[in-house]
């Protein structure tokens, strides 16, 4: 893959990476940590390069419902410029979540793409969702397209902000046909929803430098701009062969070329979504 040091654009003030997870084999975990290491002190050094201020972290499956290691990376990083994404199951106590909510946390994760090895289950978004309510923390979908059509009537009645992960897992032989897209901005006009613009290399059939990927990026942000967030996916899991992190972020101007649309994917939107800056 192309080795890149400089960023092609000019990365707004408060610029904020929605999607990121720190692995640190030292907390407890299944097993994987190690091999799948991605730890705070290697991301910030990233992020002061690349001009990331703001992070939103996210429980690694690796972990759990031990969000340990997660609200370590909030203190880290500084609770002022980051907040994270648990994952718990409604047998979670108030007492618990309270913890979570002062240590940083603003929403929920449910990762149900591959049924075989999610943590959670979705049956439990909807009263998590309620019970967290006052909190103001939001819950985040990652489902694929199939899944998201499947789910569409119970992911309208959830109170809270809702944030769906890598562009919906858009069928990429389908890409913008896929029939479920219109169903995801169905979800966007309901004003509560949020769509994160990342994952390039989950959302490909050709694979590297997934330029197959583009449309869909810009089909969102062009539908609902307001609507968007950006992330890196840090520390690249699913990938063998980990990608260059000042490329992945430079895919920015591919898929959202416009300047003031890119301060709202980048630095407005997350701080509505999270809180930054309040």
């Amino acid at each position: 893959m192309t080795n890149t040091t400089m960023l092609s654009f000019s990365m707004p003030q408060g610029a904020c990476n929605a999607h990121l997870h720190i692995i640190d084999p030292r907390f407890p975990n299944d097993g994987k940590a190690t091999e799948q290491i991605g730890t705070i002190e290697t991301y910030k050094a990233i992020a002061a390069k690349l001009h990331l201020d703001r992070a939103v972290f996210v429980q690694a499956k690796t972990f759990g419902c031990d969000n340990t290691c997660l609200l370590d990376a909030i203190e880290k990083f500084g609770r002022k410029n980051s907040v994270g994404i648990a994952v718990v199951t409604n047998e979670v106590t108030d007492s618990e979540l309270k913890r979570l909510d002062d240590g940083g946390v603003k929403g929920l994760r449910f990762s149900v793409w591959n049924p075989n090895n999610a943590v959670v289950s979705f049956e439990d978004c909807l009263p998590l969702s309620r019970r967290v309510y006052d909190f103001g923390w939001n819950m985040q979908l990652h489902m694929s397209a199939k899944q998201l059509a499947e789910r569409a009537e119970i992911i309208r009645q959830i109170p809270s902000k809702v944030v769906i992960d890598h562009m919906g897992r858009m069928d990429p032989h389908l890409g913008i046909n896929d029939p479920a897209l219109p169903i995801l901005f169905s979800l966007i006009d309901k004003g509560n929803v949020w769509v994160k613009i990342s994952g390039p290399y989950l959302n490909t059939v050709t694979g590297y430098p997934w330029e197959d990927s583009d449309e869909l990026a810009r089909k969102i942000a062009v539908y609902a701009p307001e609507r968007i967030v950006w992330g890196s996916d840090f520390p690249h899991v699913t990938e063998k062969v980990k990608p260059d992190e000042t490329y992945l972020t430079n895919m920015i101007v591919r898929w959202i070329p416009d300047e003031k649309t890119r301060k709202l994917a980048l630095v407005t939107n997350p701080e509505e979504l999270y809180g930054f800056g309040k």
